[in-house]
């Protein structure tokens, strides 16, 4: 199996050969239409320089120069880091086929692209007419192409001998094993320990893993005193909001491990249970905050909220840790 590393790298040059169609494809609609280049790269950079309070040196027409480059240099690091992260993904078992993987590739490259803009009140996408649109959805569906094409040829060696051997591979993720992995990245996003908590107490010593090391007495007694505390503690005010990165990212994070953990035990392909459990971790953590802010309201305190939420929190865990059949 490809490691992660591998598929970045591998990802980078798709996203480079992405970019790189993006490009032709904005300049043949450029030579087609007549129209000048954007100038939303160049206002991006700058905006973004002025917030940072970092100053662009030269006279009014060298630094105009230097935005303009620096607007460039930022498109394709944005198609490389797009690109990069789709290696990364499919080296850890996501393959979407053509028909997908092209347009999401697309939409993340345009994302990734037009919403700082919009972020930065340089423009307003309500405001776009068809033209507009068409302008900016087209090279990025050849940006798409270009990626994914590139991205299929890369990891055609590994696939054809994934088809041939299936045995020396990971098993693809089943449903149930992604339900589960959802089930502990909610109980993560609620209580950010409890997921590993639960892992612990379901591993066993023989286990694939970090799952066998847990399954001790040292490693049930760390996590299981982690969840109690946390459990306590995160009833006090002083604690930081969840949906702010102090409280998110390490819930974020642990739920993405606890899944790799569940993955490597049972035996299937690590990459679709973290990307659930991580999106699960995130939801949970926002509907965590309406729950209590809910409870604040009828009852006064979020005492009850936070109750509940630790009950939900840890029958999500217990059977999100549950072994699938591969295990």
């Amino acid at each position: 199996m490809t490691s992660l590393l591998t598929g970045l790298l591998r990802g980078t040059a798709a996203g480079a050969a992405g970019t790189t169609a993006l490009n032709v494809a904005t300049q043949a609609d450029m030579a087609w239409r007549a129209r000048p280049a954007s100038d939303t790269p160049v206002e991006t950079v700058s905006a973004l320089a002025e917030r940072a309070d970092v100053a662009i040196p030269g006279r009014r027409r060298e630094r105009r120069h230097r935005l303009e480059g620096l607007g460039g240099l930022a498109g394709a690091a944005t198609g490389v880091a797009v690109g990069g992260v789709a290696g990364a993904l499919r080296s850890a078992g996501v393959r979407l086929p053509a028909v997908l993987g092209v347009p999401v590739l697309g939409a993340a490259a345009m994302l990734t692209s037009d919403l700082p803009t919009a972020r930065l009140g340089l423009t307003d996408l309500r405001s776009w007419s068809s033209r507009d649109w068409a302008a900016d959805v087209v090279p990025h569906l050849a940006y798409g192409a270009a990626t994914h094409a590139t991205l299929a040829s890369t990891f055609r060696a590994e696939d054809r001998e994934r088809a041939e051997h299936p045995e020396r591979f990971p098993a693809p993720a089943t449903a149930g094993a992604l339900a589960r992995a959802a089930a502990l990245g909610a109980a993560t996003g609620s209580r950010s320990t409890f997921g590993l908590a639960a892992v612990a107490w379901r591993a066993r010593p023989g286990d694939a893993g970090p799952s066998g090391a847990l399954a001790g007495r040292a490693g049930r007694a760390a996590t299981t005193l982690a969840a109690l505390g946390e459990a306590a503690g995160d009833k006090h005010p002083a604690v930081p909001p969840r949906t702010a990165p102090p409280g998110l990212v390490p819930r974020l994070t642990l739920a993405a491990t606890g899944a790799d953990v569940l993955a490597r035990r049972d035996g299937y392909e690590g990459g679709p249970g973290v990307l659930v459990a991580t999106a699960a971790a995130a939801g949970a953590a926002v509907g965590g905050v309406a729950l209590r802010a809910r409870a604040h309201e009828r009852f006064g305190t979020d005492l009850p909220g936070a109750l509940a939420e630790d009950v939900i929190a840890k029958l999500l865990a217990l059977w999100g840790a549950g072994r699938g059949s591969a295990g």
